[in-house]
């Protein structure tokens, strides 16, 4: 006879207790824990205990490196994220508000990757769905299957069957396995079924994509664990009233976790942007204040992107800030500076700030660009669209080098900017010559308003 088992768990970090708790002692929410039947059989029983095996420990020196394999994904901004390519049996978890395009994104990976047998299992669609949906993205795979079940059991079935070089889940939060009697989605069933997911990917060598679905802060829906079982979680992220989306990596055991692929969404789905700072520097014919352009680095990529800020005088007798894509406090402390060391008066007026495109930056370089839009905006004074800015601003006032500062200046030079403000100390063993765009040096704030107003 099974044994039914009451537990439970945290909404937030996944901690199990065995009574209610009003306050979770491992993270510190409250009223976070929600109760769930467990019900296991003696078949679903995992055993938590290792077995004999030939395993023992050896010597970090007597380890040899073998070159991994990965899967050409046949998109470029995928594999940019992935560090290379998608590599066999490891399991990614991709995150992303509703509608913003996952299905859509990994849909095309699964029609587009010619080669290799791809199983996409869909809990939340019926076939239908989906054949409209590859219709309308107008691509074809012959060994593309797809899978409407939402049971483990059932799909390790089909999947040992096929045995495919990729599966798609989409969601993990519509699978439940027959081993725990609770409801798809809740927290002991994502566990659970994250678990063996993973099993089943190290020992057949299958990718597993995983689809997330998010909270209304932002933040993946379930246990914590699922983000620490997985080898890569990937958030994509975007704006409704823009037509992009960026695909950011948070984790990655196989790449960098500052890579970033943009798409543009499409009547046809996902297309890949591959120059992203033409489609971010606004086109404009004439000059208007409160912009200026920065050239920044998001991974091993340099984008070139508008900064856009407004300086008002208050109404209301509070000052405002605002920003958008921005820390709004390095806003507060970019103002303090130009208070205090450039004597540019802000302290009673309102500012808001935006970053073009719909994108969030945190490269420091971005300082001197914000820093220029502002005090354009307050002086009413346009700054030439042919001027972009790469410094990091110190709380003196001085201009700070940024790091990469070659391929900053490169990729202002292939868009054919007339001139690049940097710091004095970035120009140790630069070849100021070699570039067709000025590169003019600064050392602070001061200088800096001295040579643009």
């Amino acid at each position: 006879m099974a044994k039914s088992k009451t537990v439970f768990f945290c909404k937030e970090c996944g901690a199990q207790s065995s009574n209610w708790i009003g306050k979770c002692p491992h993270c510190g929410a409250w009223n976070s824990y929600v109760e769930e039947v467990i019900e296991r059989t003696d078949d679903g029983i995992i055993s938590k205990t290792k077995s004999k095996s030939e395993s023992k420990p050896k010597l970090i020196n007597e380890i040899i490196l073998s070159e991994e394999k990965r899967i050409d994904t046949l998109n470029q901004e995928l594999n940019r994220v992935l560090g290379g390519g998608l590599v066999p049996g490891s399991i990614l978890l991709i995150g992303g508000e509703p509608g913003i395009g996952k299905s859509t994104l990994l849909l095309q990976v699964a029609l587009n990757c010619k080669g290799k047998r791809i199983l996409y299992v869909s809990g939340e669609e019926s076939l239908a769905q989906i054949k409209m949906r590859a219709d309308r993205i107008n691509a074809s795979n012959d060994n593309c299957y797809i899978l409407t079940e939402t049971n483990t059991a059932d799909i390790f079935n089909h999947a040992k069957e096929l045995n495919p070089d990729i599966i798609i889940i989409d969601s993990i939060q519509t699978i439940q396995t027959d081993s725990i009697d609770s409801s798809a989605g809740s927290i002991s069933q994502i566990r659970e079924c994250a678990g063996e997911l993973q099993r089943y990917s190290k020992t057949t060598g299958s990718a597993v994509f995983l689809v997330g679905h998010i909270t209304k802060d932002g933040s993946i829906a379930g246990p914590k664990l699922l983000e620490h079982v997985v080898d890569a979680v990937l958030q994509f992220e975007g704006d409704r009233n823009y037509g992009y989306r960026i695909l950011r990596s948070v984790k990655n055991r196989f790449g960098s976790t500052s890579e970033l692929g943009i798409y543009e969404m499409q009547s046809y789905g996902l297309r890949e942007v591959s120059n992203p700072s033409e489609i971010l520097l606004s086109q404009r014919d004439e000059a208007l204040s409160g912009t200026a352009i920065a050239a920044t680095i998001e991974g091993s990529r340099p984008i070139l992107i508008e900064t856009q800020a407004l300086v008002a005088n208050s109404l209301y007798g509070t000052a405002g800030r605002s920003s958008t894509g921005f820390d709004q406090k390095r806003l507060s402390m970019l103002l303090a500076v130009l208070e205090k060391r450039g004597g540019v008066r802000l302290s009673s007026k309102d500012v808001f700030l935006n970053i073009a495109g719909g994108l969030r930056v945190d490269d420091p370089a971005i300082d001197l660009a914000v820093v220029v839009s502002l005090i354009s905006s307050s002086e009413d004074v346009a700054i030439s669209s042919r001027y972009c800015f790469a410094a990091e601003i110190g709380l003196s006032g001085e201009l700070r080098p940024v790091t990469r500062i070659e391929q900053r200046i490169a990729e202002a030079d292939k868009l054919g900017f007339e001139k690049i403000f940097i710091s004095k100390y970035n120009t140790k063993g630069l070849n100021l010559t070699q570039y067709n765009t000025q590169i003019i040096p600064l050392t602070n704030i001061e200088e800096v308003i001295k040579n643009l107003f």
